[in-house]
């Protein structure tokens, strides 16, 4: 049984006429990494608003369809409930901090719920130790990095022990190393604990080599979706406009110059393509 699934999905903000998703059928299995990509406005963060209920009982409109998130339907349950399930981490983790510490910050969602402090205390240390911010567990939130930062909001969604894990742009204001070390923490979340990862992103230079699923939307509907090989070097995806990796569109640039290259499978990384092109070389 998927731990996602999206029937008929279309949702109307108020005051607005048309939809900002509309007909959307999708199915998430528990463990996958998925990127959900598209041009600016497409409904990308729409859709994730879905899965945690924020749409239908936060943001007001016209919701037809349903979601189920773990066997819920998010409409006849509340948000609170529906977080034990799904955690959101915003593109701005300022956002999401608002303690005078990191611990204080990781633990607010377990105080929220009641649970006994021996509980949290264990969750929290936790939570701190996976994300690799144990160190910093004492600092002022304001006083860190961006990406770290970033590391205390997924903690945050981390110590609820959340089945989904929703990340909405996470690296937009962080530099290629931050972003690398956001993805690095993300997929071994996805890994070693089986959380269920959907990303909104649009720097597939970097993301595409962690997923196993690649959603492309476009004026709210749902466009393409498959392997990020697959989807990634189709003629269809740069039409639309989304963020081709630089290494993907190096070897379709060579292969049309007519460079020997053997391999089949469309490179997404750097590392694939150099062993792509060292290795045409070497067969000369």
């Amino acid at each position: 049984m998927a731990l996602i699934e999206a029937k008929n999905l279309t949702f109307t903000y108020a005051g607005r006429e048309k939809p900002s998703i509309e007909d959307i059928n999708l199915s998430i299995d528990r463990g996958e990494f998925v990127i959900l990509t598209g041009p600016s406005g497409c409904g990308k963060t729409t859709l994730c608003r879905c899965f945690n209920g924020l749409i239908p009982h936060f943001y007001n409109g016209e919701l037809k369809g349903e979601v189920i998130v773990a066997g819920l339907k998010v409409d006849e349950h509340p948000t609170y409930e529906l977080a034990c399930h799904v955690g959101m981490v915003f593109q701005n983790p300022e956002n999401q901090l608002f303690a005078l510490s990191v611990e204080k910050d990781v633990a607010f969602g377990l105080e929220n719920l009641g649970l006994p402090r021996e509980e949290i205390r264990k969750r929290v240390d936790w939570a701190m130790k996976m994300t690799g911010i144990y160190e910093l567990r004492e600092r002022a939130p304001y006083e860190l990095s961006g990406g770290q930062q970033q590391r205390v909001a997924i903690a945050s969604i981390l110590a609820m022990q959340s089945e989904v894990m929703v990340l909405d742009e996470p690296t937009s204001f962080l530099d290629p190393l931050g972003a690398k070390q956001i993805f690095d923490v993300i997929y071994r979340l996805n890994r070693e604990l089986g959380i269920t990862v959907i990303l909104v992103e649009h720097r597939l230079d970097l993301a595409a080599n962690y997923a196993t699923r690649v959603i492309v939307m476009n004026d709210g509907k749902i466009v393409m979706d498959g392997p990020p090989k697959k989807i990634l070097s189709s003629e269809k995806a740069k039409l639309i406009g989304i963020g081709i990796p630089k290494a993907t569109r190096l070897y379709q640039i060579l292969k049309n110059d007519g460079i020997p290259l053997r391999r089949n499978k469309t490179p997404i990384t750097p590392k694939e393509v150099a062993e792509l092109i060292v290795e045409a070389f070497n067969h000369d």
